[in-house]
């Protein structure tokens, strides 16, 4: 461990030094962005002509009309008067170690060095930014990659979105994050698995290792998943007493969880126990609807991940191994009807896609199916703003444009509102003040 943090330690430094230079507004200065139409409180309705100001990378007011260095002297005008903007865009699923899955992926676990998987993470992270993505939630990352590459973007070293990041996921033995799966008997006996447990007490324990590793969130899988591999299926794959020490604990250090949950059985489980969301959540069963409603947790649907499964079994029908590719089939199958079930029952929706599974830099490929499947578009920004920032905890600080908010936008040529698809095509991004994409 000791020589893994000295590796990424190193690593930042080197990003650091190569980080190419953005167009960040000096201290003090005032910055007037001025907007054709502004949705700056998504849910509400968008604003006309609109100018925002903006002051050490926070809002500091929205005035209506076109505002320039006539009105407010010394300011810098950024001209964005035929374009629609909006608040950055929120992913409330991502793992940006790799796109890379499968038998693929596998192996890029034994081959690819942690220095390697560290810059692959950095130029996901780029990607995801440059998509209009100006935050993410990481849910699963081994080696602290992700953990160094949330420092190193939030102190400016490298271009990339904010990042809370979850750093190891925790399942129990042979569930979803038992990273042992798959692999011969010796390569079990040396491949780390302090991220899984099989009581209380070792529960407990893997909880706690992850906030002493700097964790912002954990993430705890109650279900089987759909990459592990084994033949076990997607019911419940953790006893109740298990899952209530792993939210029980994250929750007496004030860490939200997200549980990985795809059978109904185990997504009720975790809803009954407090967990903050339910990523995936393949089936819903009666029970499920009700206890999302009473218990206010969020559903994060992850539909882009049948578009990652598409396109790998396209290229390559063998891409997946055999106890793999039944649950992809079925995942594929059966995608987006939790959805059309949980949006006339008034659950609470963040935008999540699980890239990684997907490929990163497309993110906002998901809005268009969360439309196919029972949502307006602007629900589907909706979620993917002040829904996502309030899982995140970030409400007080990103997912509207509102005075004392962060200065995180982006503009779009053409109506999000009317054509969701138009997100996929960003023109100009902006995180917290600082130009990252201007076209």
């Amino acid at each position: 461990m000791l020589k893994n943090t000295m590796v990424v330690t190193a690593l930042a430094a080197v990003l650091m030094a190569a980080a190419p230079a953005m167009a960040q507004a000096p201290a003090g200065e005032t910055v007037l962005v001025q907007a054709g139409r502004l949705l700056d409180r998504p849910g509400q309705a968008p604003r006309g002509p609109s100018t925002l100001v903006i002051r050490d990378g926070v809002v500091v007011e929205v005035r209506e009309g076109f505002v320039g260095t006539d009105a407010v002297a010394g300011a810098r005008v950024i001209d964005l008067r035929d374009r629609f903007v909006l608040p950055g865009l929120i992913d409330s699923h991502v793992h940006l170690v790799s796109d890379r899955a499968g038998q693929e992926g596998l192996l890029a676990e034994f081959t690819d060095s942690l220095p390697a998987r560290a810059y692959e993470a950095a130029e996901n992270a780029r990607k995801t930014l440059m998509a209009g993505f100006t935050t993410v939630r990481n849910l699963g990352d081994g080696g602290g990659v992700t953990l160094a590459l949330r420092d190193a973007v939030a102190r400016g070293a490298v271009p990339g979105p904010r990042i809370v990041d979850a750093g190891a996921s925790i399942s129990t033995t042979s569930g979803h994050m038992d990273g042992r799966l798959g692999l011969n008997d010796e390569l079990r006996e040396h491949t780390a698995h302090d991220n899984v447990c099989d009581d209380v007490a070792s529960c407990r324990e893997a909880v706690r290792i992850q906030i002493g590793r700097g964790a912002d969130v954990i993430k705890i899988a109650t279900t089987g998943g759909v990459n592990s591999r084994i033949g076990a299926g997607l019911g419940a794959q953790m006893f109740e007493d298990e899952a209530r020490a792993l939210i029980e604990t994250a929750h007496l250090y004030g860490k939200k969880v997200a549980v990985h949950a795809h059978g109904a059985d185990g997504i009720d489980m975790a809803l009954r126990l407090g967990a903050d969301s339910i990523e995936h959540g393949t089936i819903f069963d009666d029970e499920t609807v009700g206890l999302f409603r009473r218990s206010g947790a969020y559903y994060v649907p992850t539909l882009s991940t049948v578009n990652g499964y598409r396109e790998r079994l396209a290229a390559n029908p063998n891409a997946y191994p055999p106890e793999v590719l039944p649950k992809i089939l079925w995942r594929i199958s059966i995608t987006g009807q939790s959805l059309q079930r949980a949006v006339p029952a008034g659950v609470k929706i963040a935008f999540g896609t699980d890239a990684g599974v997907s490929k990163h830099g497309r993110n906002a490929d998901e809005f268009e199916l969360m439309v196919a499947n029972g949502m307006t578009p602007a629900t589907a920004i909706q979620a993917a703003t002040v829904n996502a920032a309030d899982l995140l905890g970030l409400a007080d600080q990103v997912g509207s444009l509102e005075p004392g908010k962060r200065a995180d936008l982006i503009a779009v040529d053409g109506d999000p509102l009317t054509d969701v698809t138009v997100l996929t095509d960003v023109d100009f991004v902006m995180r917290g003040g600082q130009v990252f994409k201007s076209e």
